[in-house]
């Protein structure tokens, strides 16, 4: 499959950059570099989105995330694990927080390593997940009532590698 970015996918026979171009690159921090040897597959934006946060002990914690992710035709389901799910393929990626760059009003940036897959679509072989242009999506300020739940709205750009062929 050909890499899906910006609402296009490009031909099979043209490989991806392991890194986004000179103007994308100088956005990303040094620490959520993916590793030398991995190509960039798919580059989704959060289209409709939340970070969900649950009253625990009086105070907010992250629950799951709640998102769209969308790139062209391409949707993907972003939820709990963290895990994002193909609309078009059923193929899916779970992954954990290996590197993180605090954001002031915002979420997080991340670099995720894959620990799970399922299908063999999209994400059927992603190795790397960034998490980046993150705005929002900041637990709720102040004390709160145990079993609540917030919602808070987030916008960011999620980007896929799998390794180089």
């Amino acid at each position: 499959m050909g890499a899906v970015a910006c609402g296009r996918t490009a031909p099979a026979d043209q490989p991806s950059q392991a890194q986004p171009s000179e103007a994308d690159a100088a956005t990303v921090p040094a620490q959520l570099a993916v590793p030398a040897g991995q190509r960039l597959v798919a580059t989704l934006t959060v289209d409709r989105g939340s970070q969900v946060y649950a009253c625990t002990k009086g105070a907010w914690t992250l629950k799951e995330p709640a998102a769209v992710l969308t790139s062209g035709t391409e949707q993907v389901l972003h939820t709990a694990g963290p895990q994002w799910i193909s609309t078009s393929d059923g193929s899916a990626v779970t992954g954990a927080a290996s590197a993180t760059v605090a954001v002031p009003g915002a979420v997080p940036e991340l670099l995720l390593k894959a620990t799970a897959h399922r299908g063999s679509g999209l994400f059927g072989d992603v190795s790397y997940i960034q998490r980046l242009d993150t705005h929002g999506g900041v637990a709720p300020a102040g004390a709160c009532t145990d079993g609540t739940q917030q919602a808070v709205g987030y916008t960011a750009q999620y980007r896929f590698y799998t390794p180089a062929q």
